[in-house]
């Protein structure tokens, strides 16, 4: 346990900064799904215009450290190729 009161605040702003960015991260995530399932149930019209607030929300996560960039660069494209793939 910290004794400190500088380490005692930075276990505080451990604790906020963990919150805060699981918050983020499960909201990439959650918008990741609700594309998916556009994508399974065949709507491609949805679809791309659902990927267009997707892929903000991803680099968004960039901007705030919770994703590194080439990873969402890899699930833009993986999205971005499922929704082509669509007939």
């Amino acid at each position: 346990m910290a004794t400190h009161k500088s380490a005692k605040k930075a276990a505080k702003q451990t604790i906020v900064r963990t919150a805060r960015n699981k918050s983020r991260i499960s909201k990439v995530r959650t918008f990741i799904k609700n594309l998916e399932a556009l994508i399974t149930k065949g709507e491609k019209v949805k679809a791309k215009d659902f990927f267009k607030t997707v892929q903000s929300e991803i680099m968004r996560g960039v901007t705030k450290a919770v994703l590194k960039k080439n990873t969402a660069a890899r699930k833009i494209s993986r999205l971005s190729t499922k929704i082509k793939k669509l007939a």
